[in-house]
């Protein structure tokens, strides 16, 4: 699971692009209680969800013509270019080169072989969200990708990613964490896009988790709000209660209700 301790490799930050901030607002402040907050008028539209105060994404009204809405998962680095250099060398595409976000640190957008895009964050004064792994906050994140190994190689090339199968009732699941950060850091994993009919019509693409205390209660919320159920609430052994859900303007997210761990 995800905590506001970011090491490097790590998901620090997560944006939704979408056709009308508003409403995403409104359905996002519904389900998690976020309350969205303009970072000004420089910002070019650009807002923060804030749980209880404290930040945990960002989002933007975005046209048409920069694609559908969607989330975003930037990950920790040191080194913004180094990283972009890795990403080409390693047959990635850089879609947005290194920017630098004010004083708050800065950004760029890859994409992965099989196109799936995802952002880098190098922090300045910003770190990354306030807030991960409570009720409410990004948790995890999961990439469906046709091509485990290629993703794999990539990402251990670009950030340092490694990989781990760990066995499940119904195949192996392929864990992600940071560079030599170990077991605990894990946050998330790799997944066969062939193999789950929910994904199998789209492209691959990084899909965001926000925990939350009752995932059957908020899936119906969703249906309430405009939004949908693309994989209903179901428990997965070792893992949680979990659920795929897609907002009013059809960005994917999931929420899940972690199983404790041991100890």
């Amino acid at each position: 699971m995800l905590t506001t301790r970011f090491v490097n490799g790590a998901p620090s930050w997560l944006d939704i692009g979408t056709s009308d901030v508003d409403r995403a607002a409104a359905f996002y402040g519904a389900l998690f209680g976020w309350r969205f907050r303009s970072a000004g008028p420089d910002a070019g539209g650009y807002g923060f969800f804030q749980l209880d105060g404290r930040t945990a994404a960002g989002g933007v009204q975005t046209a048409p013509e920069q694609g559908p809405p969607a989330w975003t998962v930037y990950f920790r680095t040191a080194d913004a270019d180094a990283t972009c250099e890795a990403a080409a060398r390693a047959h990635g595409r850089v879609l947005f080169p290194p920017l630098e976000v004010v004083d708050r640190g800065t950004m760029a957008i890859i994409a992965d072989p099989a196109g799936v895009p995802f952002g880098v964050w190098q922090p300045g004064r910003l770190e990354g969200v306030d807030v991960a792994g409570e009720p409410g906050s990004l948790c995890r994140v999961e990439l469906y990708t046709p091509d485990i190994a290629a993703a794999a190689a990539f990402y251990y090339a670009t950030l340092g990613l490694e990989t781990a199968g760990v066995p499940f009732p119904t195949g192996t699941y392929t864990s992600v964490n940071p560079a030599g950060a170990g077991e605990e850091s894990v946050f998330g994993g790799f997944v066969p896009l062939a193999d789950d009919p929910a994904e199998a019509p789209y492209p691959a693409y990084w899909l965001p988790y926000v925990e939350v205390p009752d995932v059957d209660a908020v899936a119906a919320r969703a249906e309430e709000l405009g939004g949908g159920v693309r994989t209903a609430p179901a428990d997965v052994a070792g893992v949680g209660r979990i659920a795929k859900l897609a907002d009013p303007d059809g960005a994917r997210f999931a929420v899940i209700r972690s199983e404790p761990r041991d100890g």
